[in-house]
C-alpha cells in the first residue's frame, strides 16, 4: 500500500505557532511517526507540504495511478477551497481528511469542511495521532476492498 500525506498552509510551522491549540510537535515529528506506522502496516509513505493551493492540487493530481490512498490536512483551505475539493476525486483512491485540533469545537467558520463530502472520512481532534488513525483507516478501507 502506497500513501501520500499532503499538508497545507502553515503546517510547516507546527511546534512554533499556536502551541496551545496544535501542541509542540513539529511536522517533521509527525512525519517520523507516520513512517514508523507505515513500517508496521507494511506500507510506503511520501510527504508533501505547501502553502500554495495550486501546488496542493497538483500533488493530488499526481497521486492518480501512483498511490493507494491520500491523507490530507488542507489547513484553512479545508473551509473554503472548492478547487481542492474538486481535485480530491480525480485520483479515484480513498482520501482521509485529518486535523490536529477538533475543528468542530473551535471558531464557527472552522466547523464546515468543504472537502469532507468527497473524502472517505474525517479524523480530527486527536493531535498528531489523527494522522496515525488515518493510516489505520486507509488500511481498513484497502482490506474491505479486497
Amino acid at each position: 500500500m502506497r500513501i501520500m500525506v499532503i499538508n497545507g498552509p502553515n503546517l510547516n510551522m507546527l511546534g512554533q505557532r499556536e502551541v496551545q491549540t496544535y501542541g509542540s510537535t513539529t511536522l517533521e515529528d509527525i512525519n517520523e511517526s507516520i513512517t514508523l506506522t507505515a513500517d508496521v502496516l507494511d506500507a510506503t509513505v511520501d510527504f508533501f507540504q505547501s502553502n500554495c493551493e495550486g501546488e496542493i492540487i497538483d500533488a493530488i493530481h499526481k497521486c492518480k495511478g501512483s498511490y493507494d490512498g491520500i491523507i490530507i490536512n488542507a489547513g484553512a483551505y479545508t473551509h473554503y477551497s472548492y478547487a481542492i475539493r474538486d481535485a480530491i476525486p480525480i485520483p479515484e483512491i480513498p482520501v482521509v481528511e485529518v486535523h490536529i485540533s477538533n475543528i468542530h469545537a473551535r471558531e464557527e467558520f472552522r466547523h464546515n469542511s468543504v472537502i469532507a463530502p468527497v473524502c472517505s472520512g474525517q479524523i480530527c481532534g486527536f493531535g498528531a495521532n489523527s494522522y496515525i488513525l488515518a493510516m489505520y483507516a486507509l488500511r481498513s478501507i484497502a482490506e474491505q476492498d479486497k
